[in-house]
């Protein structure tokens, strides 16, 4: 072997993530092994060379073991994705996503008025970390098992049922300690607001909270898991629509069962008193089996030990976010409509962006190496300008670009099918939709920007961003999406560009 043909082997066998050269003819193969590099986006064809033909070829009489020709997918013969390939594989779920929002804002809009909702405010606050879940859990499992599919390791039904599995435990015990810590912040929130817990409150809290996450999780998660094998099946990055689909259902899911389980609560008050603190009791016994069965599991097991920070500190952000929207609600009864939608659309915008980014990352280097063309510092990688997050000409940029694009577009279409699901009691003025649009606009672009510089820096740190960016991506989205909206009412109120439904 020669010192050229030792060095392409080295090469192949390093690296599972990059297409690399296969050579055509017998003398420039190394060895089998590195003519089979595994990677999933290519079609391998192999012929079989004739024992005598190969004999007379070679000096040595040595039968060469095979000859193999490389032809890419037709998907991969381009090096990049189009700008349109990436705008329609991301716009239709968007709006399938935004359609699933624009129900859920419905749907908060007609149970704020409902008996158990009016009279216990701290289900208001517990909304939006109930609705966050969904960045937290399972948008962060569509961008998770995004990356294991596009790296090949879901291509096996073994594989499949492994990881899956896996994952939909974990996120069974992630739900039901996150969705009793949020029912314990909401009732302290509460407490300090009104000087008060009662104590049948406070259980129906966290039953309501407890039955909500689990179900929805369980629900979501399979549905999230067979989006991103049929995306995989039909040649489709799942990047670009699993955390979508992801959420379509999340919001509308969590808001119907929160609804009906505090209601049916609620009726049980004084009559079965000890229903609310059974299913407490039931799902924290629970979670030691949950545990120990992710806890086998090789796939998530490291983040069984090490998933926790960003899921807890993204429940607290979206309880903030909360605390706003109570007192809003009170003040602005039309603001509760629109709360799912702009938070909704600017965290299924920036869960793509960080799905692909952390995508890309793992297949150029090892986590905590970070890579660039032009061999740039890391410093400069990492906290790149506005200019040229937005406007520059790498992928990342691009696909800024493209998801930019259908901000204005899609909320148009969002908030005039609330105008029509409504009869037009919103009222939607010229001025609402200039300021409506323009809050929309900044919290994507903030959130975008945002995600660039905390991705890269969690890689650089050694931290996977697939199981840590959304969460504090999505969290801080509904933190923006709210205080943005709630800052436009407020102007809109002083410029007197409201009515009865929208302003005091």
């Amino acid at each position: 072997m020669t010192t050229g043909e030792e060095n392409y082997g080295s090469e192949a066998m390093g690296s599972t993530n990059h297409v690399q050269h296969i050579p055509k003819s017998p003398s420039e193969i190394s060895s089998p092994s590195s003519a089979f590099e595994t990677n999933p986006a290519i079609d391998m064809e192999i012929t079989l060379v004739n024992s005598q033909e190969s004999i007379s070829d070679n000096d040595n009489g040595r039968l060469p073991d095979v000859v193999v020709e490389a032809k890419a997918c037709d998907e991969v013969e381009q090096i990049g994705e189009t700008y349109f390939s990436i705008a329609i594989q991301v716009f239709i779920p968007f709006l399938i996503a935004g359609f699933g929002m624009v129900f859920a804002g419905l749907v908060l809009d007609k149970i704020q008025h409902w008996p158990v909702f009016e009279e216990i405010t701290e289900l208001v606050i517990l909304v939006p970390a109930l609705l966050g879940l969904k960045g937290n859990l399972e948008m962060t499992l569509a961008s998770r098992l995004s990356t294991q599919a596009n790296l090949g390791h879901m291509d096996t039904a073994k594989q499949k049922i492994s990881i899956i599995v896996g994952n939909l435990t974990l996120i069974q015990c992630q739900a039901i300690v996150v969705g009793f810590l949020g029912a314990v912040v909401a009732v302290v929130m509460g407490g300090i607001k009104s000087n008060d817990v009662e104590l049948d409150h406070a259980y129906l809290l966290c039953a309501s909270s407890l039955v909500t996450v689990s179900i929805a999780s369980l629900v979501l998660g399979i549905i999230t898991a067979g989006v991103i094998v049929l995306s995989r099946h039909c040649h489709i990055n799942p990047d670009n629509v699993a955390t979508p689909i992801a959420a379509s259902l999340g919001d509308i899911t969590s808001l119907t069962l929160l609804s009906w389980i505090s209601t049916m609560l609620y009726d049980s008050i004084g009559t079965q008193d000890w229903l609310a603190p059974l299913i407490i009791a039931g799902y924290l016994l629970a979670i030691p089996l949950w545990v120990w069965i992710a806890k086998r599991n090789l796939q998530t097991r490291d983040v069984l030990y090490h998933g926790w920070t960003p899921v807890m500190g993204a429940m607290l952000i979206s309880s903030m976010g909360g605390l706003i929207l109570d007192f809003m609600v009170s003040r602005f009864e039309g603001i509760a409509v629109f709360q799912p939608v702009i938070n909704g659309v600017g965290g299924n915008l920036v869960a793509v962006q960080a799905s692909r980014i952390s995508t890309a990352l793992h297949k150029q280097a090892e986590l905590g190496i970070l890579t660039s063309e032009n061999n740039a510092d890391e410093d400069t990688v990492i906290f790149i300008s506005p200019v040229t997050g937005f406007c520059g000409k790498s992928m990342h940029a691009r696909t800024t670009r493209v998801l930019m694009s259908m901000v204005v577009p899609g909320h148009i279409i969002f908030i005039y099918t609330i105008d029509y699901m409504k009869d037009g009691d919103t009222s939607l003025s010229p001025w609402f939709v200039v300021v409506y649009l323009c809050a929309a606009v900044m919290q994507v672009a903030t959130l975008l920007y945002i995600a660039h510089i905390m991705i890269h820096w969690m890689w650089k740190r050694k931290i996977d961003p697939d199981n840590s960016a959304i969460p504090y991506l999505t969290s801080i989205g509904d933190l923006l999406g709210i205080s943005l909206l709630a800052i436009a009412f407020q102007f809109l109120y002083l410029i007197s560009d409201h009515d009865p439904e929208t302003g005091d």
